[in-house]
């Protein structure tokens, strides 16, 4: 094993601090669309840093798939269209039904990059 991986024993170095004081812990939480799951791992006594390893985080994932709170990506192909001086987007059913929406919703629109992100506003 080499030190870079926290994954192993103790004896592991923190690749945060650098320190050897990687300790077996069951009480690191992460939290997903306002669920929180707690898993095992390891924290660094010295700096606080907590490593999660893979099967514990494909476990979570696989909890989290099944509550329908992690999907895979979904893209899909829309054509925008005018409407007045503004750009319009069809929001496609199953997303409408999935997401509750009735249409009278206040949406948060925001760019990052290239990319169009629109939140459910409060």
């Amino acid at each position: 094993m080499s030190s870079r991986d926290p994954r192993g024993s103790r004896s592991a170095r923190c690749p945060n601090c650098g320190k050897r004081r990687l300790v077996p812990v069951d009480d690191i939480t992460s939290e997903i669309e306002g669920y929180t799951f707690v898993e095992q791992g390891l924290r660094c006594a010295a700096c606080g840093e907590e490593f999660i390893p893979e099967e514990e985080s494909q476990r979570m994932i696989r909890v989290a798939r099944r509550l329908g709170i992690w999907g895979e990506p979904l893209k899909l192909r829309r054509k925008l269209s005018r409407s007045g001086r503004g750009t319009v987007l069809r929001i496609p059913t199953d997303i409408e039904r999935s997401l509750h929406l009735h249409g009278d919703e206040q949406v948060l629109v925001s760019k990052a990059g290239k990319k169009i992100i629109i939140e459910l506003g409060p």
